[in-house]
């Protein structure tokens, strides 16, 4: 295994219960998919998914400011 692999698994391991739950998940997705090379977006996330290319659409994207001070945020 790959040390990225290996350390975002440790990351994954301190996440609580459902959050593990959720990574398992797309994981599985992902592996499922990996030869279609496509990646299923579930239900419950594509409003948010056609939102945000609408607005890319409209030109509202976020400055590079906010997106380095959103990437820099721990995560939780």
């Amino acid at each position: 295994m790959i040390k990225v692999l290996e350390d975002a698994i440790a990351k994954v391991k301190k996440l609580p219960e459902d959050r593990q739950a959720y990574v398992a998940e797309v994981l599985e997705q992902l592996i499922a998919d990996a030869d279609a090379g496509v990646f299923d977006i579930p239900d419950e996330h594509m409003a948010g998914v056609l939102e945000g290319l609408e607005q890319a659409r409209r030109g509202e994207l976020a400055s590079d400011a906010d997106l380095d001070a959103v990437l820099r945020k721990p995560w939780r």
